[in-house]
C-alpha cells in the first residue's frame, strides 16, 4: 500500500487534484477543507485514481482485442496474432513478437503508460507480423497511426530517465529510426 501526502494550499480555492509520485500518493486540496472534507477528497481521489490506473492495465484478453482491433484498422487485418499477453521478461524491449508462432509479447513496464503509447506499442508488434526487420516497408505500415512519433517520442523519453537519466549511453541500433525496445 502507498503512503497519502495531503498538500494544502491557500492558492487552491476548489480544485483537488491526486498523482502518483513513486510509492506515494500527493493529494493536492484547497486550505480551507475542514478534516471531514479532506478524508472525503483523499478517498475520492484515490478511487479515482485507482479507476485511471486500471484502465491502464488491460488483461491479456483485452490485450489481444485491442491487438485485433489495432491490426484491423491501421492494417487492414493483415497482422493476426495467436498470442498476446504481458511479460516481465522483456529486458530493455517494450515488446516483442516471435514470427515462427506469431506470438506477441508486451512489457509489463507499458502498463499505467498513456493508453495510445500501449497501441504504438502492440501496432509496432503487429506490423513486425508483416515485415520482421525495421525496412522502410516496416514503417511505412505505421505512418498510417497517427500518434507514431509522439508515441516514440513518450518511450524515447521514458527510456531516457530509467537508463540513468541517459548518463549510459544505450547500445548503437543498426537503424537509427528504429523505436527504442523494438
Amino acid at each position: 500500500m502507498t503512503s497519502v501526502e495531503v498538500r494544502r494550499s491557500r492558492r487552491r480555492t476548489a480544485t483537488v487534484s491526486a498523482y502518483r509520485d513513486g510509492e506515494r500518493t500527493v493529494v493536492a486540496i484547497p486550505a480551507r477543507f475542514s478534516r471531514a472534507q479532506e478524508r472525503e477528497w483523499v478517498a475520492k481521489m484515490l478511487a479515482r485514481l485507482e479507476d485511471k490506473e486500471r484502465r491502464r492495465r488491460p488483461s491479456d484478453a483485452q490485450l489481444v482485442e485491442r491487438a485485433h482491433e489495432l491490426s484491423e484498422r491501421y492494417l487492414d487485418g493483415r497482422a493476426r496474432p495467436t498470442s498476446v499477453s504481458w511479460s516481465p521478461h522483456q529486458g530493455r524491449r517494450w515488446g516483442s513478437c516471435t514470427l515462427a508462432d506469431g506470438s506477441i509479447r508486451i512489457s509489463t513496464r507499458v502498463q499505467g503508460m498513456p493508453e495510445w503509447v500501449l497501441d504504438y506499442v502492440l501496432l509496432h508488434e503487429l506490423a513486425h507480423l508483416l515485415h520482421a526487420g525495421h525496412g522502410p516497408a516496416f514503417w511505412q505500415l505505421l505512418e498510417s497511426y497517427p500518434r507514431t512519433e509522439r508515441a516514440r517520442g513518450f518511450l524515447e523519453g521514458v527510456s531516457f530517465v530509467q537508463d540513468d537519466g541517459g548518463a549510459t549511453p544505450a547500445p548503437a541500433d543498426d537503424d537509427p529510426h528504429a523505436a527504442p525496445g523494438a
